[in-house]
């Protein structure tokens, strides 16, 4: 196919009569407007011959007087772009599902009916046996157990609330996984809440369970979000983020702001290092590091966190918990800090499985705020036949974990390598970290006197890696508390961001064929977790036997310069990766795991 250049010939020098008029009534640039135009008539005319071969009527491009056409306006002089700060999100939004979301929801529709789209009621089993007699024990009981008694009225929710409260300054000290206590607003939530269950308005299982939230939410009533940045360590952003809203509706009780690492990354933030409730000596990884100290050290019944890449999944494992990493799209961001629109995601950790697939089932669905949202169903089957489901396991996947599967008629199937897409890389990340946060650049780079557009070019290479401390920063910005992935980005071409995309797509694309025949599967522990970071599916984190962590496990670093920790034993988790939307199916497979096992009971000695 060739452009037909006799037309382009023919069109030029009514391009130049019109560009010579609108530059004389309009003042737009003559010779600008010719390039464009030509440019324009050049696409036009290459996709006129290929309609043409099809035999289509095409109209003649540029015609001045026909009365469709609008020319060019010239830009307001002096106006100033409309400012954005961290939230807004862009035009384009990512679809995991491999066809796009439109054709996910026909799907479920002509599959499921509108059923598909209703939120199922989560049944709390009823407590048995004796209600425990310690603060202790009640506060390591699995937050599901806690609303069984609250259900019952053995336990209130002042007392539950009033025995985290304690433990939380307590054992700060220790962990420093407190940002912000709220005492006052949690005991007044904590009445309400046993005055609406004893007058029969019992809103759920969550109604009346303290939990503890990754400071990067908004939250009103003049409490600080800080995002883990001295910058921010007492900016209030008065209104409450979705996630807070739906949890409050349901009846849960705000007890803490928890600790997350500078700007969602690792787990040092403006107050140190949040730590391990296990092994002291070592942090607890991040960027949800609090969420994961303060619920593997029974200080709150369940922790909300967020990740982008392995935010969740490297915490839940340095710290012995259950947590799941949902679909993308299926829960709301608004009102949280934003690292990537396209591959930011909220979820829960936990004690136990169950405890996730109770508190997911609350808070998941589509929000009008949020436009990456998604409702699909979500039905936790404490009794899935294991037998029936296709799980992969790949060589590398713990034995322990594997075993226990097959002793739940689990006949796992042998998986090879996942699918990679080359060119692939972490650019278009870099790009959503640089826009995101463009306003605090700014705002540093005046403050330091930094000239923008004089930075040196990046180093190649890849973003921080999701799991243990990064190296020194050498970035001119690092007297800001700063991150060189935010500068970085600023100097990627439009033009590779979206090759880049198109790449994504492809990945994607691929895995949904590697997923057609298996439900989930299981690799190494955090082997997936990048890829699948951009592709969208969901991980459920499990811990399978107890033992000493070894050197090289999730969030450690090999350092020969300095004398390595003794560690103690602590709960050990691996990764079940699912298909796409198949989260209830991971929690249901990690729910069976631990009825067999009680790996997830065991409590730090703190």
């Amino acid at each position: 196919m060739s452009i037909d250049h006799d037309r382009l010939d023919a069109l030029e020098p009514r391009i130049a009569a019109m560009a010579e008029r609108l530059e004389a009534e309009s003042g737009i640039d003559r010779r600008h407007f010719m390039l464009y135009s030509l440019a324009a008539a050049a696409a036009s005319t290459f996709g006129a011959s290929a309609a043409r071969a099809m035999g289509a009527p095409v109209p003649d491009p540029l015609v001045a007087d026909d009365p469709s056409f609008t020319p060019p306006q010239a830009p307001a002089q002096g106006t100033p772009p409309l400012p954005l700060g961290n939230g807004e999100a862009p035009a384009l939004q990512f679809q995991a599902y491999p066809g796009g979301t439109g054709a996910l929801l026909d799907t479920l529709l002509r599959e499921r009916g509108a059923a598909a789209f209703a939120r199922t009621a989560f049944t709390v089993r009823p407590f048995k046996g004796a209600v425990p007699a310690s603060d202790e024990d009640i506060a390591f009981l699995p937050a599901h157990r806690q609303a069984a008694l609250i259900k019952a009225r053995k336990l209130t929710s002042v007392r539950l609330t009033d025995i985290y409260l304690e433990r939380l300054k307590r054992l700060n000290p220790t962990l420093n996984c407190v940002v912000t206590l709220m005492e006052a607003s949690a005991r007044e939530e904590a009445r309400g809440a046993d005055q609406e269950i004893a007058a029969g308005k019992y809103r759920g299982p969550l109604h009346g369970l303290p939990y503890g939230l990754k400071d990067l939410f908004s939250t009103r009533g003049g409490v600080p979000t800080t995002w883990g940045a001295s910058d921010f360590k007492d900016r209030v952003i008065d209104e409450d983020a979705e996630i807070v809203v739906r949890l409050r509706n349901a009846g849960a009780v705000l007890v803490a702001k928890l600790s997350t690492g500078l700007f969602a990354q690792n787990d040092q933030w403006f107050g140190g290092r949040t730590n391990n409730p296990w092994n002291l000596s070592i942090g607890s990884s991040g960027s949800s590091a609090g969420p994961a100290s303060a619920t593997a050290a029974g200080c709150v019944a369940f922790a909300i966190g967020t990740e982008t890449q392995g935010s969740i999944v490297s915490p839940a494992i340095r710290c012995g918990l259950s947590a799941l990493r949902p679909t993308f799209g299926r829960t709301t961001r608004h009102g949280g800090m934003v690292l990537a629109w396209s591959q930011d995601r909220v979820g829960p950790l936990c004690r136990t499985a169950e405890d996730c697939a109770m508190v997911f089932n609350a808070y998941h669905g589509v929000d009008d705020k949020d436009p990456s949202t998604i409702t699909t169903p979500f039905h936790f089957d404490r009794a899935l036949k294991l037998s029936t489901l296709r799980i992969g396991v790949d060589p590398a996947a713990p034995k322990e974990l594997v075993d226990t599967l097959k002793s739940l008629g689990v006949k796992p199937r042998e998986i090879g390598a996942r699918p990679t897409v080359a060119g692939v890389g972490q650019g278009s990340l870099n790009v959503e970290y640089a826009a995101a946060f463009d306003a605090y650049v700014q705002r540093k780079a005046k403050e330091i006197g930094l000239d923008l557009n004089a930075l040196p070019a990046p180093i190649p290479g890849r973003a921080p890696a999701p799991f243990g401390n990064a190296p020194a920063s050498t970035s001119p910005m690092a007297p800001a508390d700063w991150n060189p992935r935010f500068v970085a980005g600023r100097a990627v071409r439009a033009f590779e961001y979206v090759q880049n995309q198109r790449r994504r797509l492809a990945l994607v694309q691929a895995w949904g064929v590697f997923m057609r025949d298996l439900d989930c599967f299981i690799g190494a522990p955090t082997a997936d977790v990048a890829p699948n970071a951009q592709t969208g599916h969901p991980c459920v984190v499990v811990p399978y036997k107890f033992d000493v962590p070894q050197f090289g496990f999730p969030g450690q670093r090999a350092d020969t310069t300095r004398a390595r920790p003794t560690l103690s034993p602590q709960p050990i988790g691996g990764v079940i990766t699912g298909a796409l939307f198949h989260d209830d199916v991971l929690l249901s497979v990690a729910h069976q795991i631990q009825e067999a096992t009680t790996v997830h009971l065991k409590r730090p000695a703190l």
